[in-house]
Formats: structure tokens, sequence, C-alpha cells
């Protein structure tokens, strides 16, 4: 992912710290699923240390890796958006270690700040446009017949 992705380039340092503020610390094993796609999204991580997974069921396939992430970065967005529900799954590939938020407890702040709010969606947004474009250029490399056309 971008650095204009990760949580100390989308957020200004007041956001950044109020938002720690309703952390807790967790640590993943690697192999340990964080989420599974079309399930509710309840809970968001900044990776502290490690690497996410992120796939997408393909039907009769081995779910597909669209995009690994690292330290400083956004696992799940879902949380974000009605009706709530997690868009990919997520596996710790390797021992994770990360700040965990509670969902509700980030909307609330965000309904109850407007500014901290316009800050944490626009952040959020940078994610999911990344995400999206990452899932497209993976899916076609993976499934296309002559890939993405985007050289490494």
């Amino acid at each position: 992912m971008t650095s204009s992705t990760t949580m100390n380039a989308g957020l200004a340092a007041e956001h950044r710290e109020r938002l720690m503020r309703t952390a807790r610390e967790v640590s993943f094993e690697a192999g340990t699923r964080l989420f599974e796609e079309g399930r509710r999204a309840d809970k968001l991580w900044i990776i502290r240390t490690g690497t996410v997974d992120l796939d997408l069921h393909v039907p009769g396939r081995r779910a597909a890796v669209v995009e690994s992430l690292g330290a400083g970065e956004l696992v799940g967005w879902s949380w974000h958006f009605p009706p709530y529900v997690w868009q990919l799954g997520a596996e710790a590939a390797s021992p994770v270690r990360a700040y965990e938020f509670d969902a509700e407890t980030v909307r609330s702040m965000c309904a109850d700040d407007a500014e901290f709010g316009r800050a944490v969606a626009v952040w959020v947004g940078r994610v999911v446009a990344h995400r999206l474009h990452a899932s497209r250029i993976r899916l076609l490399d993976l499934y296309a017949p002559y890939g993405s056309g985007v050289l490494p």
C-alpha cells in the first residue's frame, strides 16, 4: 500500500491521537483469520508489526489474495459503511501485533465530531479506492488471459 493510505499519512496528529486513545493492543499468530467476507464488520485494526493478507472468495477456487498489508496500515474498511459487512477476508500471513478498535466506538466519535469524522471518512475513502484498484489488478493478473498489463 502506498504511504498516503497509512494512518500516519492519512490522519493529522490530533486525529491520530484521538483515535489511538480507544485502541487496545492485540496479537495474532500466523494463519489466524481476522475476519471472513460476508460477516459482520465490528472491528478495525492498525498493524504495528507483521503482515495481513486480504483475500476474496472465488467460487470453485481457493480464495485469491488481493493485497498484503504491513506496518501502519488499516485492516478493514467495511466497518465504516452500512450495512457493516466485510467485503474481503483477512488472515495473518505472519505473526501480527496490531492496535484494535471497536467500530461502533469509532463511528460514534465520527458522528460526534464533524472534523474528526470527515478526516476519518477521507482516509478510509482513500484506502477503499486503493484496495479496489489493487484487487482489480490482482484479479486480472490471476484470471484474465493476458493479465492486467501492469508490470511490477
